[in-house]
């Protein structure tokens, strides 16, 4: 059923095949009933951009509302907290309050319902792509969205803010070469996000034109220390060859994961096993020795996002890249350091 200019209550039960008193009970969420029914009901009240006062709701008639949201599925690990300080130092300078809205693993709810509801000025999604739905629904609301390093690479036509990955793992190469690993262990991420691709194929290109004979592993983890302390055990007693070993783990938590490998093994980091990390948060400087990595500027990122939607996020799918820089710390530093 095509959206109206003011829907009601009864167009979104017709729509979603349910009375109006059912319709009623799954948007207010009361009342047991079957998720799928639910969701059917949430889904056309969405489509129809029905709220509970039964207007359309989209940007004030009086002007955009100064609120700009962030929305993420979690916000409680040290990468979600830098997006979030860096969103707000910039939302703040323009004069915009930030909201935190998360993406609820819940058939009955869905981020953009609550975003078009209070009239926001746009949403930077991190790590997150919208489905086509999500994005109709912000579009039809004229609420802009910028993706914050999005995990695949479509983007459904939206501008996008990300960081040079494969440049990122480029440079790992480069230093870990330098630093005189002949042998390599590279951790990538599982599932295989388009980040965390680049970044291994960044790596592999650098070394397949340095040293293409090299003897080399590729392992994947969850993006967790526990699974690459494993993946990087495996790794280490299967890799051919003598000499220092370079380890390239796609993410800080899964570096941290290489040094227990090590350990595990008998094995020094910073001689016998040389660790570079990827993103720069804060417990890489308490890893001891202190983590070599790749540098994100993820707070940059989050802001430049905040400023794209202030001043009228661009049309179509414009990629905004911010440089990476290799962050030389002790878990490199080799036999003569």
């Amino acid at each position: 059923m095509p959206a109206s200019a003011r829907s009601t209550l009864a167009d979104v039960a017709a729509a979603a095949g349910v009375s109006v008193t059912t319709a009623s009970r799954a948007l207010r969420g009361r009342g047991e009933m079957a998720a799928a029914t639910r969701a059917r009901i949430v889904t056309a009240a969405t489509t129809l951009g029905y709220t509970l006062d039964g207007e359309r709701r989209g940007r004030p008639r009086g002007g955009t509302a100064r609120l700009i949201d962030l929305v993420l599925s979690h916000f409680h690990n040290p990468y979600t907290e830098e997006v979030t300080a860096g969103a707000r130092t910039a939302a703040a300078h323009l004069r915009y309050d930030l909201v935190l809205t998360t993406e609820r693993d819940d058939p009955d709810d869905d981020w953009p319902v609550r975003v078009r509801s209070r009239g926001s000025a746009g949403v930077v999604l991190g790590l997150i792509l919208p489905t086509a739905t999500q994005t109709a629904v912000m579009r039809e609301a004229g609420i802009p969205v910028v993706l914050l390093e999005p995990p695949s690479g479509s983007s459904r036509g939206l501008p996008s803010v990300r960081s040079t990955d494969r440049a990122g793992g480029s440079a790992a190469a480069e230093h870990l070469i330098a630093r005189g690993a002949r042998r390599f262990v590279v951790i990538g991420g599982s599932p295989p996000y388009r980040w965390g691709r680049a970044r291994a194929e960044g790596f592999f290109e650098t070394l397949d034109a340095a040293l293409p004979r090299a003897a080399r592993v590729h392992e994947s983890a969850n993006w967790g220390a526990t699974e690459a302390r494993e993946a990087c055990v495996r790794a280490l007693r299967s890799l051919a060859g003598d000499g220092p070993v370079g380890v390239f783990a796609c993410s800080d938590e899964m570096a941290a994961g290489a040094y227990r490998a090590a350990a595990d093994q008998g094995l020094r980091v910073g001689v016998d096993v040389l660790v570079v990390g990827f993103d720069d948060l804060r417990g890489a400087r308490w890893l001891q020795p202190s983590l070599t990595t790749v540098r994100q500027p993820i707070r940059e990122m989050a802001a430049t996002a905040v400023r794209m939607l202030a001043a009228g996020a661009p049309a179509g799918d414009e990629i905004v890249e911010l440089p990476t820089e290799l962050i030389p710390r002790g878990s490199t530093r080799g036999s003569g350091g």
